[in-house]
């Protein structure tokens, strides 16, 4: 793929002419943001935004999700293109002329765009529709924020909605950040991002008054004295070559200054990059906690939920979009990323079943420098609203190359 690719002639431009359409569906997905795997409002912002194309279109049962297939001129092959479109339950605060109505409901992670940049790319592959030797699956995905919206998907049959030999032989997902350069496009083969699992620890004394603990068994010094076990626990038991994570972010216990309370409850995320660090570092989690607590004469109940599996990218798919990026963009404005990151994503899922790759797109504000940018998740966060016709661009780039 070079530069001068004829099939890439005037895609860019062709993206940036559909900018005000993709800022509109942005901007009204931002002011309505919904949670979780039942987004009623958003679902229909996409398939009236899609309902002049000649696409098949299939709803979800069990979710608010949108499938929409778009047939080539030519048999082929099918690649799947993913754009997600749940919200943050947390309040908005950046001023931003279009921010949320919703008290605290906020788009700060970026799936606005997502949606937007998806709708755009195929509404930009069906005037290209003469180039396609194959079909366009296009995954519009609830639930990303820790609701398995993906895995619901699936289970509901997406990769054969069109058939066993309609199944894709390629995935590609784009994700927006506000802490790298705006128009870049940045990701890597092989593991790209951690699994996720959520930890919560109930501790179980027995009350009593303040003044008299030791008439009481107080959970509160357990659970303390978990906290900093656990972080030495997994620096001393997990391999420092296998990356682990552990945050334990909350923690409640008592009503008054002169009640020692029954129970101590903490909540807490790992993160891992391979499964037999995952395996090591939950077993270490129930031991600490369960022998810490019973030497504080208490006890001590741990619930480990498994969440999302660790992202990897196929080497040859991450390959692809280095190569449509550089074609597109120039070699300057996409990169390699050194190392994982230790968030978690449900594309995971996806690519577990098909050959595939994430890669993040920049989106930091205008003028902004990037130490200084408010990171996605923050209640803060602005993205650049010109890097989603970049997205555009890859989005229809990489189904593009895929059904020459």
């Amino acid at each position: 793929m070079s530069r001068a690719d004829p099939q890439l002639t005037g895609l860019s431009t062709q993206a940036r002419s559909l900018q005000s359409r993709t800022v509109a569906l942005r901007r009204a997905l931002h002011r309505h943001p919904e949670l979780g795997l039942d987004l009623p409002h958003t679902r229909d912002a996409v398939v009236a935004a899609l309902a002049d194309l000649p696409l098949q279109i299939h709803l979800g049962h069990s979710s608010s999700s949108v499938v929409a297939v778009l047939d080539g001129d030519r048999p082929g092959p099918t690649v799947l293109l993913r754009g997600d479109m749940d919200a943050l339950p947390m309040q908005e605060d950046t001023g931003l002329l279009f921010r949320s109505q919703v008290d605290g409901r906020m788009h700060a992670c970026g799936h606005d765009t997502h949606v937007a940049m998806l709708a755009s790319a195929t509404r930009l592959l069906v005037e290209r529709r003469s180039q396609l030797a194959g079909r366009v699956l296009l995954m519009f995905q609830p639930g990303e924020e820790g609701h398995h919206g993906a895995r619901h998907m699936i289970d509901e049959g997406l990769l054969d909605c069109t058939g066993p030999a309609g199944r894709p032989m390629a995935a590609y997902a784009l994700h927006i950040s506000a802490t790298l350069p705006a128009g870049e496009l940045h990701t890597r083969p092989g593991t790209l991002m951690a699994a996720n699992d959520t930890i919560t620890v109930t501790v179980t004394g027995r009350g009593g008054h303040a003044s008299a603990p030791h008439d009481a068994l107080d959970p509160v010094p357990a659970a303390a004295a978990m906290v900093g076990a656990l972080q030495t626990a997994i620096t001393r038991r997990t391999d420092a070559h296998q990356p682990v994570v552990l945050t334990i972010a909350r923690i409640l216990a008592g009503t008054t200054n002169n009640v020692i309370p029954e129970t101590a409850f903490m909540e807490g995320t790992l993160r891992t990059l391979s499964e037999p660090a995952r395996a090591v570092a939950q077993e270490e989690i129930r031991r600490v906690c369960r022998y810490t607590a019973l030497a504080y004469g208490c006890t001590a109940e741990v619930e480990i939920t498994s969440g999302y599996p660790v992202t990897v990218n196929d080497p040859d798919a991450a390959g692809r979009v280095d190569a449509l990026g550089t074609a597109l963009l120039g070699r300057a404005r996409v990169a390699t990323m050194a190392t994982p990151i230790m968030g978690a994503e449900d594309f995971s899922y996806v690519l577990q079943q098909v050959p595939g790759a994430l890669a993040f797109l920049g989106g930091c504000p205008r003028g902004t420098a990037l130490a200084a940018a408010a990171p996605n998740h923050s209640n803060r966060v602005v993205f650049d609203e010109n890097a989603m016709a970049t997205g555009v661009s890859i989005y229809a780039g990489l189904a593009l190359d895929a059904l020459r």
